[in-house]
């Protein structure tokens, strides 16, 4: 007869920082924590996010209870509009990521069909078998919880995204002692965020931003631009606080950030003085030293709205000598080389630039340090440590660090199903997992094939063969014509058009006179013939496509 275990499933953000998803089974029930979505790298060309499978929910819809939110950054509530399309599950969330989460399904029509339900901090809402204690932490995001989820077989704590702040922009530490009450009464998992498993030490209070910050706006002789993320809203209540004290007007710019600031203001996590807010295009009328813009674009994202002020693109902002830029972020692993070219745009058109590592302070992050992290582990004292929100080397470092500390730490993939009790702990099986892709047009699971014909696309262009035929003869009527984009260099187009042209000829001519020829066969003919005259004299191998019309 099989154990009765609790199981834990991640199906997104157990080797990765983003589509953080992970699933809770007490005795045939199923518990979901978060729904988050995943940026693309580099090599993803054209598609917009990346979001867990959820096709082992769909096919367990009947057991499955619900969703419950830690906090309302993408990476935790991206996904749900894409998930909530497949499967309709009721979702639990405190008030300001209940916020987010109502735009973000206004948008796609979804808000007026889905079940959700409002938690406070401290609430404690059952759930079949499970009983979920919701308490508040420190984030870069107000109103952000981490989960006691207490079970028959067992508790676990989940952390979510968090650090200790002792002095919070909004006043509120940690519940420390929800969380060692948590810890006394018994935790079988804790369930961690690692993204700074690598740093040492403490990670300073948002505060020290604030004084770091009131230095720059003391000294800047303009305008004042600075990027943050959308979601950082103590960040914003403080630059908006900064602005008031030194006489400046306030202007958004992004989308996300009007967006994050409406709802926020809204529901009363944002306060500002209806003399500070200003539009966008009203800034011209006003005096340099008198503005402060709050923008997306911290992370070069290139179509955000510093990137495009960087480029001389945006409608209502070019850069100018005087303006005084602050990068309030650090740089996503693989955003460097985006993020620096912003960065040289912008000294190029003669902004002042204040970026980190370059001028400390200016950013903290919302994720907790090495001793922050081991406070928790230690408040928990578990029988085991899952990390998650993290890559492979993070979870190896938390190992290195829980076995200094006398914790057994568990490393799980995507997928596995973790089944524990008091005495051991065994991957036992797998269950499917995976990312699938969402693309400009909003569809989704686009095959591997497409991704690799775009980045063949992007590196190596096209080259057409067009030409018409004879159906019944097979006879050339027109062409064979050449047209490149991107393939080669155009000192060499027109010999190599012209000998493409010759050779695809001469085969075409050479065939047999045959109304039952198969065309397909041809096609691919064409496409070996002048894949291999393109390799011998660029060196190059685009994507040939050979277009044989019949007449």
């Amino acid at each position: 007869m099989p154990k009765d275990r609790l199981a834990i499933i991640p199906l997104g953000g157990a080797t990765e920082i983003g589509k953080n998803m992970t699933v809770y089974r007490v005795r045939d029930r199923y518990l979901v924590v978060d729904c988050g979505l995943m940026f693309p790298d580099e090599s993803q060309l054209g598609v917009d996010v990346l979001i867990p499978d959820v096709t082992f929910l769909i096919e367990n819809r009947d057991k499955v209870l619900g969703i419950v939110i830690t906090h309302g950054h993408e990476d935790h509530i991206g996904a749900l509009p894409h998930v909530l399309k497949q499967v309709s599950l009721p979702i639990w969330a405190t008030r300001l990521t209940l916020g987010m989460i109502r735009r973000k399904l206004h948008e796609h029509g979804l808000w007026g069909d889905t079940d959700w339900h409002l938690v406070e901090d401290g609430d404690r809402v059952a759930l079949g078998p499970f009983e979920v204690e919701f308490v508040h932490i420190n984030h870069s995001v107000p109103d952000s919880c981490s989960l006691v989820i207490r079970t028959p077989l067992g508790n676990v704590l989940h952390t979510g995204d968090f650090k200790f702040d002792q002095t919070p922009v909004d006043g509120r530490p940690a519940d420390i002692s929800a969380l060692a009450r948590a810890g006394s009464e018994g935790i079988l998992a804790l369930v961690t965020d690692s993204t700074n498993v690598d740093k040492p030490g403490y990670v300073p209070s948002e505060r020290v931003v604030g004084l770091a910050l009131d230095g720059v706006f003391r000294d800047a002789p303009g305008r004042i631009i600075v990027a943050t993320f959308a979601s950082n809203l103590s960040r914003i209540q403080q630059l908006i606080q900064l602005s008031e004290k030194h006489g400046r007007r306030v202007a958004l710019a992004g989308r996300s950030m009007t967006a994050n600031v409406d709802v926020a203001r809204e529901l009363g996590y944002l306060t500002v003085g209806d003399a500070t807010l200003v539009r966008l295009e009203d800034i011209s009328h006003l005096p340099a030293a008198q503005v402060t813009v709050i923008s997306t674009g911290s992370q070069g994202e290139p179509l955000s709205a510093l990137s495009r002020m960087a480029s001389g693109d945006h409608r209502q902002v070019r850069i100018q000598e005087g303006d005084t830029v602050v990068m309030s972020s650090t740089a996503i692993p693989g955003n460097e080389g985006v993020v620096w070219r912003v960065i040289n745009q912008l000294f190029r058109h003669g902004a002042n630039v204040f970026h980190s590592p370059m001028h400390p302070n200016i950013h903290v992050s919302g994720h907790g340090n090495q001793e922050e992290l081991k406070q928790m582990a230690n408040l928990a004292r578990p029988r085991y440590i899952i990390p998650v929100h993290g890559e492979h080397r993070h979870q190896e470092l938390w190992r290195r660090m829980g076995e200094t500390m006398g914790y057994p730490v568990i490393k799980l993939d995507n997928g596995d199903v973790l089944e524990l009790d008091h005495q051991e702990a065994e991957i036992t099986g797998k269950v499917t997992h995976g990312v699938v892709i969402v693309d400009g047009s909003g569809t989704t699971d686009i095959e591997d094939v497409v991704l690799r014909d775009r980045r063949h696309l992007s590196q190596d262009g096209i080259f057409l063969v067009v030409c018409s035929v004879d159906t019944e003869t097979g006879k050339v009527l027109a062409g064979p014509d050449c047209i490149s984009r991107g393939a080669i260099l155009t000192s060499e187009e027109e010999h190599v058009h012209e000998e493409a042209r010759d050779r695809v000829g001469q085969y075409l001519n050479s065939l047999p006179t045959d109304s039952g020829r198969d065309w397909n066969e041809v096609r691919q003919d064409i496409r070996r013939m002048v894949n291999k005259l393109l390799q011998q004299k660029t060196g190059r191998r685009p994507m040939v496509v050979p277009v044989i019309m019949q007449a």
